[in-house]
């Protein structure tokens, strides 16, 4: 079963244009030039419940405006969305009882209460019995550390501190669906891995499907098997990180440190037909270059490991980051 499902989903904005100089900000006071933006642009997507989904882009490539026609901020210009059943604009009131939301520089917690007080208000606004509620919310406490943190306002936390309540606060009424808009950003490695832990224990214990924004691309990695990526409005790759660094990640690099010195052409010999050129880095360095799609390590392995010493490996190749880089500095098209 689909959690979205959206096809030719468009949202286009009308935007003032001035003219020129004095004159045209004269005649921009008794008549007014305007433009369309298309922010984004005929797009289909699917998630099926319970997926982990990255969806990645530069700024301005629309994704917070996707993001707010799946929440039902924005209504589209054209195309056709459900999430969760629902048509997220007009069935507002049904459909927000079935997210969750987490945007990083904005709170849903009140500022000069106490953490536990936004919970509370939280309980009424979406009916969640006191059984249930209790029981869902100890549960958060533990896993996400914030018992200590329940008595507090919440503008005397740190960022860190206010990203795990924030978490808790999104998920209080089990929602089958949460979004997540750069939910590490500004958080030190320690918090921002055991955020990812929580994110992980949720999907797998409650089936809790999650779409990430995020120009963390270290979140994907951590989180997500399937990668969106926007570019101008338009989805230009939909599919495993695993593909895309097949299909961009370049040439792998295996860096071997032999007991004992080898010459290149015995090396050379040794993996003949698999696509390898080999380097001399020092007395008992090499670097095997594998040209992309022609062969795997493992192959390259095989072949030398019956009849040379390898002392120590490091494989070397294309971080995410650096492949989605590529993709938009060089203007790639990739679906």
């Amino acid at each position: 079963m689909l959690s979205i499902e959206a096809h030719g989903l468009t949202k286009e904005f009308k935007v003032y244009q001035s003219r020129p100089g004095l004159t045209g900000a004269f005649r921009d006071l008794f008549s007014r030039q305007y433009r369309i933006i298309r922010a984004v642009d005929s797009i289909n997507l699917e998630i099926s419940e319970g997926e982990m989904v990255g969806y990645i882009g530069e700024n301005g490539a629309g994704k917070s405006t996707t993001i707010k026609m799946l929440t039902g901020i924005l209504q589209p210009t054209a195309g056709q969305l459900k999430v969760n059943g629902f048509d997220p604009h007009r069935e507002r009131e049904k459909f927000v009882k079935t997210i969750g939301v987490v945007f990083g520089q904005r709170s849903q917690l009140w500022w000069d209460i106490a953490v536990q007080e936004s919970f509370r208000l939280l309980q009424k606004v979406y009916q969640i019995p006191a059984d249930q509620y209790k029981k869902h919310l100890d549960r958060m406490i533990e896993v996400l550390d914030i018992g200590s943190l329940l008595d507090q306002p919440v503008r005397k936390l740190s960022l860190g501190q206010r990203m795990r309540c924030e978490l808790a606060a999104s998920l209080i009424h089990r929602p089958s669906l949460l979004f997540l808009d750069e939910p590490t950003i500004g958080l030190d490695v320690l918090v921002k891995e055991n955020i990812r832990q929580f994110l992980k224990e949720i999907n797998r214990e409650f089936g809790t499907t999650i779409l990430l924004t995020t120009h963390d691309l270290s979140d994907i990695e951590a989180l997500c098997s399937r990668v969106v990526m926007l570019d101008q409005g338009k989805i230009i790759y939909d599919g495993s990180l695993t593909q895309l660094r097949t299909m961009w990640g370049g040439n792998k690099k295996v860096h071997l440190e032999m007991e004992q010195e080898v010459m290149l052409i015995d090396l050379e010999a040794r993996t003949d037909g698999l696509g390898v050129s080999w380097e001399k880095r020092g007395p008992r360095q090499y670097t095997a270059h594998l040209r992309n799609g022609e062969t795997t390590v493992s192959e390259v392995l095989s072949r030398l490991v019956q009849h040379v010493p390898i002392q120590e490996m490091q494989i070397e190749e294309a971080s995410t980051e650096e492949i989605v880089r590529k993709i938009y500095s060089e203007g790639m098209t990739v679906a």
